[in-house]
């Protein structure tokens, strides 16, 4: 019997998307697009959360980069908004 031969990729090959003809979205950055509309390097940033655009949903306050838990806000800035409103009442 002859054994196939099985070549193994020692790393993950990063192949951009779109044939390389689209770029990276993030200025200054000439890489060919990956995901998300980012190079590699900027959608590993973008998932550690270096990049504005976060994975998850954000707080609607100002400068509030915090996860939302109800109603588009943050814990903080909900109890903040709905306890004033519960008080008043």
């Amino acid at each position: 019997m002859a054994e196939a031969q099985k070549t193994t990729l020692k790393k993950w090959p990063r192949v951009a998307k779109a044939g390389g003809k689209k770029a990276c979205t993030v200025e200054g950055c000439k890489r060919p697009y990956r995901a998300k509309s980012y190079c590699f390097f900027h959608f590993k940033k973008w998932r550690q959360g270096e990049l504005p655009h976060s994975r998850y949903r954000t707080c609607s306050k100002p400068d509030c980069r915090v996860k939302t838990s109800k109603a588009g806000l943050c814990e903080k800035h909900y109890a903040e908004t709905y306890k004033k409103a519960d008080a008043a009442a």
